[in-house]
C-alpha cells in the first residue's frame, strides 16, 4: 500500500464533479488498490474520512471511518464505509452545526450547519447497494465527504466567516467554551 499525496485548497481537481464508477470499474484491481491506498493515506493523516479527489483522482469514491484519534477525541464512532456513487436524501432539513476540518485545508476549522438527518444510498467496494439513515455528527461527516465528490469544500458552507479558525486557536479559544 502507498501513502498518497493529499492535494490542498486551490488545486483544480478539488473543484471538479468526480466521475461515477461502473460495477466493472469498482471491482477492478486498480480501484481496489486505490481504496487501500486512500485508507492508508487517511489513517496516516489522522483523518476520519477522505475522498478520491483529495488524492487527485476525480472518481466518486470516499472512505469514512469515524474513530477517535489525535484530531478527534470526543466523537461517536462508526465503522468504516467505502462510499461509491452516493446519493443523499435529506430527511430532516433542520440544521445542525459542527466545527469541521479537512485534510485538504490543513490546520483550519470552520463552523458549518448542515441538514440534521439524511438517507444515503451508495455502492460499497464490492458494488453492493448500501442504504443508511444518519443523523447529527455522522450525517455531517457523510455530507462533508460526499461534497468532495461534487467539487464542494466545507469552507464553501461556512455562513459566518468569523467562525473560521486555525486549529491551535480553535483549541485555545473555542473548544469546550
Amino acid at each position: 500500500m502507498t501513502i498518497l499525496p493529499i492535494i490542498r485548497l486551490g488545486h483544480p481537481t478539488l473543484r471538479l464533479k468526480a466521475k461515477p464508477l461502473s460495477v466493472a470499474e469498482i471491482k477492478s484491481q486498480s480501484t481496489q488498490k486505490l481504496i487501500k491506498d486512500m485508507r492508508e493515506t487517511m489513517l496516516d493523516a489522522g483523518g476520519i474520512g477522505i475522498a478520491a479527489p483529495q488524492v487527485d483522482v476525480s472518481k466518486q469514491i470516499a472512505i469514512i471511518n469515524i474513530q477517535k484519534n489525535n484530531r478527534y477525541q470526543n466523537i461517536p464512532q462508526f465503522d468504516e464505509c467505502i462510499v461509491i456513487n452516493p446519493k443523499i436524501e435529506v430527511i430532516d432539513s433542520s440544521l445542525r452545526g459542527f466545527w469541521e476540518g479537512c485534510l485538504s485545508i490543513p490546520q483550519i476549522k470552520g463552523y458549518v450547519k448542515r441538514p440534521k438527518a439524511i438517507k444515503v444510498s451508495y455502492l460499497n467496494e464490492h458494488a453492493e447497494l448500501i442504504k443508511l439513515t444518519l443523523d447529527d455528527f455522522r450525517a455531517t461527516v457523510f455530507q462533508h465527504e460526499i461534497d468532495h465528490l461534487f467539487g464542494r469544500l466545507f469552507i464553501d458552507c461556512v455562513e459566518d466567516t468569523t467562525k473560521i479558525s486555525f486549529d491551535k486557536e480553535y483549541e485555545a479559544f473555542i473548544l469546550d467554551k
